[in-house]
């Protein structure tokens, strides 16, 4: 036996007890996980800013949620809901608010995860086209794919956060997850 067929034959042996190890578990957990220890607090804490406090302003879209998610819209309203149009404007707020708190704790839990995990996707899609053409982010901020720098907010971080969402699109949450426990129930 050559040193080569060696070398591939201890790779070999190590990345197949590897695969065995995680099964089909630990990448939708880990992608889950990954995802939620980065940006679960974010959202929630983003949807936070879009509701009233105490019971029932907890479940009813502030000002804030209007002046950040359609800011021309509010501002044109004079920064007043009831002037604003139910549809598309409140339905908009409403179901992004909703979402925003709604989306993440689904994902951590692997609760409806294809599902889950694309909106997520269409969310960050629709928070970045937001941030670029009604916050007017600057181009540094966008940036651009395969640039040199790494720190722009769209171009880089939003592509890294999508990542785990289109693995979990395709293969789902795995095992360990409630998607998981209702899949062993019916089968």
């Amino acid at each position: 036996m050559t040193i080569v067929s060696s070398i591939k034959q201890a790779h070999d042996s190590v990345f197949a007890t590897l695969e065995n190890i995680t099964g089909d578990w630990f990448l939708g957990l880990a992608a889950r996980l990954v995802f939620s220890s980065v940006l679960l607090v974010f959202f929630v804490n983003s949807a936070m800013t879009k509701v009233g406090s105490g019971f029932p302003d907890m479940f009813i879209p502030s000002v804030g949620a209007y002046a950040q998610i359609v800011p021309h819209v509010a501002e044109a309203a004079g920064y007043d809901p009831s002037q604003i149009a139910v549809f598309p404007w409140k339905l908009i707020v409403l179901a992004g608010t909703y979402a925003e708190f709604a989306l993440p704790i689904m994902l951590l839990i692997g609760l409806f995860t294809r599902f889950t995990a694309l909106s997520l996707i269409g969310f960050i899609v629709v928070m970045s086209v937001v941030d670029v053409t009604l916050h007017n982010l600057d181009p540094k901020s966008v940036g651009f794919v395969f640039d040199r720098a790494q720190d722009a907010i769209i171009a880089d971080q939003r592509l890294l956060w999508v990542f785990p969402l289109v693995y979990l699109v395709l293969k789902g949450a795995g095992p360990v997850s409630v998607d998981g426990v209702l899949l062993s129930r019916r089968g």
